[in-house]
């Protein structure tokens, strides 16, 4: 374990959204539904647990009955300087793809670059470099 990694939950679409940030992050997605865990407070094909393990962490499952699935207000998951400045940019377009770009990435007053997006699952990324894209 590295440090802090996001576990987020999903109305019901884990599987697909814990796929598209193994595609925008790569790295090693492992999933386990709830039938296979032996757990009954969700539906046997429901994502009990999946977490990607690679340059971004992140963890998530399908929200249970009790649970909300992730709002998110008053915060972003950050990704200032946690990869070279081409590999971040990449991300940031393609975290856009179907979401909403809140703030371009874009060249700040104070040299450096960063932009903020909400994901098309809702999710809230603030992403940064210094110097040159």
């Amino acid at each position: 374990m590295s440090g802090l990694i996001p576990y987020l939950l999903f109305p019901g679409n884990a599987a697909e959204a814990l796929a598209f940030y193994r595609d925008v992050f790569g790295g090693e997605l492992q999933t386990l539904d709830y039938a296979t865990a032996g757990r009954h407070d969700g539906p046997g094909d429901a994502i009990a647990h999946g977490q990607i393990a690679g340059a971004v962490e992140l963890a998530g499952a399908d929200a249970g009955a009790d649970d909300d699935a992730v709002q998110m207000s008053g915060m972003f998951l950050s990704l200032l300087g946690s990869a070279d400045a081409t590999t971040l940019t990449a991300w940031f377009d393609r975290l856009a793809e179907g979401g909403r770009v809140i703030d371009p990435l874009q060249r700040r007053p104070w040299g450096d670059f960063d932009g903020t997006l909400a994901d098309r699952y809702g999710i809230r990324w603030l992403i940064g470099f210094e110097g040159e894209p």
